[in-house]
């Protein structure tokens, strides 16, 4: 067992159902010498469909449902019988999750909202049956269509988390003791580098019962868009967010290079993080005084939006509030995701969990469905009726 339940990556295998052949039948009674052909179409297979599911907080479910098949469509039988549809598979998943190829990492969909399916693999159709293709000059049609092939795909699932604010900052730089500040959540806090593991969210309540979200994630260091720490892994986690909100402490050397660098990190990861909001919140500011205050607040550009913040006296966490309630409600900080969606950058291998992609699928014996076709054959050399997107049944005629 892992020792969190929060997951994010999983790695998976598809299948879609394969489509049932048709049936080439002739009808067949005790007065009825010519009754014709009679052989009906085959199911379609199970499509594997995503389901938004705004319960679930992890992909914990998937990290133990490695292979995920829907089943055969069922062939087709005599009296124009239609062989049963295939069952569909569905994958339930937290909203946020994005869907990439893991062969080639392209960014394949997403799931934002609650409820939404999104057919990921597409079943195959059922074949035709041969009075399909019956006519005044082709009265026993002895051939029928074979059902359309399955789809077998493996894919990544990333889950990205909604918040309305997301923390951003080195380690030690007070992420956590300030999510716990305003919120009631209760992240991991000690003096050393890395506590924070994984990303938390917290609510954070405003005035008139109102409130917003706000998601701390590992701290980042110089190098994190190349891989270097934990920053690279849950940096994804930041790009739903509304509004970016950076923390550097008081007693850092150089409060704008941090910032700088901390800018550059996210540049490199995905540009189009640049166009969030940001707001620069100094933290630990009850260690200084007034004449370090003023000599600080003259070193920080007009430009930037900052404030000085305390998280254990509460200096000016009124005043963030204000400041970040102002952001998330600006229409230009609204994410429309139908309007704008996010450009999900195609997954390289730097951007992958090692572990996860290492991983080794031991594809179980699962046996199609076998078609007795004794009976009821299907076309085998005839080309014309292989399954055509553009197939008219008169054109056959």
């Amino acid at each position: 067992m892992p020792q969190s339940n929060f997951i994010d990556y999983v790695k998976i295998v598809c299948r879609s159902g394969k489509g049932g052949a048709g049936s080439r039948h002739f009808h067949r009674a005790k007065y009825v010498p010519k009754g014709g052909p009679d052989g009906g179409d085959g199911g379609r297979g199970g499509h594997v469909i995503l389901r938004g599911n705004s319960h679930m907080w992890t992909l914990l479910p998937l990290k133990y449902r490695r292979h995920v098949f829907a089943t055969n469509g069922e062939r087709g039988s005599e009296g124009r019988s239609f062989g049963k549809d295939g069952h569909d598979e569905v994958i339930e998943v937290p909203c946020g999750t994005v869907v990439y190829d893991a062969e080639t990492g392209e960014f394949l969909t997403e799931i934002t909202h609650e409820g939404q399916e999104v057919k990921l693999l597409k079943g195959g159709k059922g074949g035709l049956g041969n009075w399909h293709f019956k006519s005044a000059t082709n009265r026993t049609p002895r051939y029928a269509q074979p059902g359309e092939p399955g789809i077998e795909k493996t894919v990544i699932l990333e889950l990205k988390m909604l918040a309305d604010v997301g923390l951003v900052g080195f380690p030690n730089a007070g992420k956590s003791t300030l999510l716990s500040s305003v919120s009631a959540a209760r992240p991991k806090i000690a003096d050393y580098p890395f506590t924070t593991m994984e990303p938390q969210l917290g609510i954070v309540p405003y005035r008139d019962n109102r409130s917003f979200v706000m998601a701390d994630i590992p701290g980042i260091i110089e190098g994190a868009s190349e891989g270097k720490g934990l920053g690279l892994r849950f940096l994804r986690h930041i790009e739903r967010n509304a509004v970016l909100l950076f923390l550097v402490p008081a007693d850092a050397k150089d409060i704008m290079k941090e910032y700088s660098i901390l800018l550059g990190e996210l540049e490199k990861f995905n540009p189009q993080l640049m166009d969030k909001q940001r707001i620069l919140a100094i933290s630990k500011s009850d260690m200084l005084d007034d004449e370090l205050l003023a000599e600080m607040e003259s070193t920080i550009p007009n430009d930037v939006e900052h404030v000085f913040i305390s998280s254990v006296t509460g200096m000016g966490l009124a005043a963030l509030k204000d400041m970040l309630w102002r952001a998330i409600n600006d229409d230009r900080n609204k994410i429309d995701i139908a309007a704008t969606p996010i450009t999900h950058r195609p997954l390289d291998i730097a951007h992958r969990v090692k572990e996860e992609d290492e991983f080794i699928f031991e594809n179980e014996d699962v046996p199609d469905d076998v078609d007795d076709n004794s009976d009821d054959e299907v076309l085998d050399d005839v080309d014309d009726y292989l399954w055509d997107e553009d197939l008219d049944i008169d054109d056959i005629k």
